[in-house]
């Protein structure tokens, strides 16, 4: 099982990113996809998640309006789109995958799968 993150960066307040997480090694279709992030001396907090098949999602308060999450599960890729970023959108992003459904699906425990993690930094 692979997860490999990229797209992360520096970027002002107020711009955008897009996060992508390329999975292998596994029926990316059969698992529900997250996103969540880490800011130094925090514990890994939800951000979004995306059913099998990308009909459903659900988002943290702290984002909502703002991150978008979507899958190609063709590409294999869960991607992540983040607009009106805020410097406490600062944070090591990391990508996961889980068998468990919502509401369990946004509890870091859940995850047996993790990506490496992308630096995001917002500037002010």
């Amino acid at each position: 099982v692979q997860l490999q993150a990229s797209g992360g960066g520096l970027v002002q307040a107020g711009g955008s990113l897009r996060l992508s997480c390329a999975a292998s090694g596994f029926t990316f279709r059969n698992y529900v996809m997250g996103w969540f992030r880490q800011a130094p001396g925090k514990e890994r907090e939800f951000v979004a998640i995306i059913t099998r098949s990308g009909s459903a999602t659900h988002v943290a308060d702290s984002v909502k309006g703002r991150f978008t999450i979507a899958r190609d599960n063709a590409k294999r890729t869960v991607y992540l789109q983040m607009n009106s970023l805020k410097p406490e959108d600062t944070a090591v992003y990391y990508c996961g995958a889980t068998t468990t459904i919502y509401p369990r699906s946004t509890q870091a425990e859940q995850y047996g799968h993790w990506g490496q993690g992308t630096q995001v930094t917002v500037s002010s």
